[in-house]
């Protein structure tokens, strides 16, 4: 099986209402050789990250700058 190239992310460049949520594309990330890399088909979101979304909740040093990871 050939994996693509690049995966479609949901991205957050600033804080607000649900229209701050835009779809992105990124590099798929390479696995090393002790992890896997999963093709997700469906993804939601928790607590957290919706408050991260309205800007209440700093997404912690060093984190993805994507929801969720």
């Amino acid at each position: 099986m050939t994996l693509p190239t690049q995966m479609t992310v949901i991205e957050m460049r600033e804080a607000g209402k649900p229209n701050v949520l835009i779809e992105g594309k990124r590099e798929l990330p390479a696995a090393s050789a002790d992890e896997v890399l999963i093709k997700v088909t469906a993804a939601g979101v928790n607590g957290p990250d919706l408050v991260q979304r309205r800007g209440h909740y700093p997404p912690p040093k060093g984190a993805s700058d994507l929801l969720g990871p």
